[in-house]
């Protein structure tokens, strides 16, 4: 009888036990979904840090058919004018953002502290302002007083902009049942907190609350939003990266914070081409755009110097003219410098190896480097190759190039000079602002009438534009030395 008895009693425990195993409580990943039964610091899938959350154990759940709110339509029937975008005042970020700024849009505008995104938006609200349309500039980083003083600075003032200081999401929902705007600007996204969702400013759970609140009033209000996002120091737009695929535009902000030129880069676009960029100018009074931005990458000069090569290079769809410089000097020491600055130090390190082996230069092993842009561009795409060759041979043989000359094509380690995209548009370009000669690689399509175009195919072929005398003085004084 007692061996009955205790049979059953075990079964309740057991099953105790097996449900309070289920129950127990476990951790996921915010951004890739990876669980674990523990919490750590660090996924160790996505490798991101601060996204393992508790959740509980998940309960199956049927959602069942609901009310729609809206009708499903043939799509040639839906009213495309709704989505008709309207103007900010100010062309060049009108061309990154495809026309405008469409009605209930979201636009996720992130750069480095100081790169001027205050600046620009500021004076985007002021030019955007209108009888018709009002805009709320709510600030969680300065107080009313500040943006104040920054907008009579920059001549951002108008009666139809309505500034608030605050950091609170309710706060900022009631301003715009208050204010009723067409468009919505919040500097930043990281500064406004929910009060019904634990964590400080910033964090991964703030952020896709606030975000996530101000896309739904965007969208049921048919109102522009532009929100300021922080970057990391690496760059990276900081907050979860569900915060780029909510947003129907990503623009970056880019720029030297010693040099005046600024770029706005598309990165994600709903309603336009990704490849723009909008080039603008900061100054005392604040920043306008650049429609013609070749001047501040360039240097006039009456005579030409010896080690500086004029290149024109594509930025989204905008071609640019731009000026590489070099310097050679003997090493006082046994490993010489090599020293660049707004070049990409390995595509300079190829250039110099390609110059000494397939050139015959050999002035260069022993001497200190120093290799640069103008006006704070950075050249990054292999286009501009030939030029920062030929601006390195002209500084090792004291040669000047000759003057209104442009060079584009990229070099290969063999030598060879290949094709790259969008040849016609740069040489016609380079016209427009009186350059007469180029130096390109085969086949290069159309030529603008009154240019002269050398086609070259390897990097023996282009070092025939410097004199031949004095391209062979500095391989001699070499061999004189030896």
């Amino acid at each position: 009888m007692l061996a009955v008895s205790e049979g059953p009693a075990t079964v309740p425990s057991m099953a105790a036990r097996t449900k309070t195993t289920k129950d127990r409580p476990s951790y996921r990943c915010t951004e890739c979904g990876w669980q674990t039964a523990k919490w750590l610091g660090r996924c160790p899938e996505c490798q991101a840090w601060g996204t393992i959350e508790e959740y509980g154990a998940p309960a199956v759940r049927t959602t069942a058919p609901g009310r729609v709110t809206s009708s499903a339509l043939p799509i040639g029937q839906v009213d495309g004018r709704q989505a008709t975008a309207r103007t900010t005042g100010v062309p060049e970020l009108d061309r990154v953002l495809g026309g405008g700024l469409v009605p209930g849009a979201v636009v996720l505008l992130a750069g480095e502290p100081g790169v001027g995104k205050s600046t620009l938006l500021l004076d985007v609200a002021a030019k955007a302002a209108s009888d018709e349309h009002r805009t709320l500039y709510v600030t969680g980083e300065e107080s009313a007083s500040q943006v104040r003083l920054r907008a009579d600075r920059i001549g951002a003032i108008d009666d139809h902009l309505y500034l608030a200081a605050e950091t609170d999401l309710a706060a900022v929902l009631g301003h715009l049942d208050a204010v009723k705007p067409s468009l919505l600007i919040l500097d930043s996204v990281q500064t406004v907190a929910s009060p019904e969702i634990d964590g400080a400013p910033g964090g991964m759970a703030q952020v896709r609350e606030v975000a996530g609140a101000l896309i739904r009033a965007s969208k049921e209000r048919g109102m522009s939003t532009l929100l300021v996002g922080h970057v990391t120091k690496d760059g990276a737009i900081a907050g979860p990266r569900l915060l780029e695929h909510l947003v129907d535009v990503v623009l970056h902000f880019e720029g030297d914070r010693h040099a005046r030129l600024r770029l706005v880069r598309g990165v994600k676009n709903r309603y336009g081409a990704t490849d723009e960029v909008g080039c603008f100018e900061l100054h005392d009074e604040g920043i306008t755009g650049l429609a013609d931005p070749s001047g501040l990458f360039l240097t006039r000069r009456d005579e030409p110097v010896p080690g500086t090569c004029l290149t024109v290079t594509l930025e989204g769809r905008r071609p640019l003219v731009a000026e590489v410089q070099a310097l050679t000097v003997d090493s006082q020491i046994p490993s010489p410098r090599r020293t660049t600055s707004g070049l990409e130090t390995s595509r300079v390190s190829m250039m110099l190896a390609v110059l000494e082996q397939r050139g015959r230069i050999s002035a260069l092993g022993k001497r200190d480097i120093y290799s640069a842009t103008v006006g704070g561009v950075k050249l990054s795409e292999p286009a501009a190759d030939l030029a920062v060759a030929l601006a390195l041979a002209s500084a090792a043989s004291d040669t000047p190039l000759p003057k209104n000359l442009v060079a584009i094509g990229e070099v290969g380690l063999a030598g060879e000079v290949r094709r790259v995209t969008g040849v016609q548009r740069r040489l016609a370009e380079a016209h427009r602002l009186g350059f007469t000669h180029a130096l390109v690689p085969g086949d290069p399509g159309k030529v603008p009438p009154g240019m002269k175009v050398l086609e070259v195919g390897d990097i023996g072929d282009a070092l025939r534009v410097l004199p031949r005398s004095r391209r062979r003085e500095a391989p001699r004084e070499e061999e004189d030395r030896r």
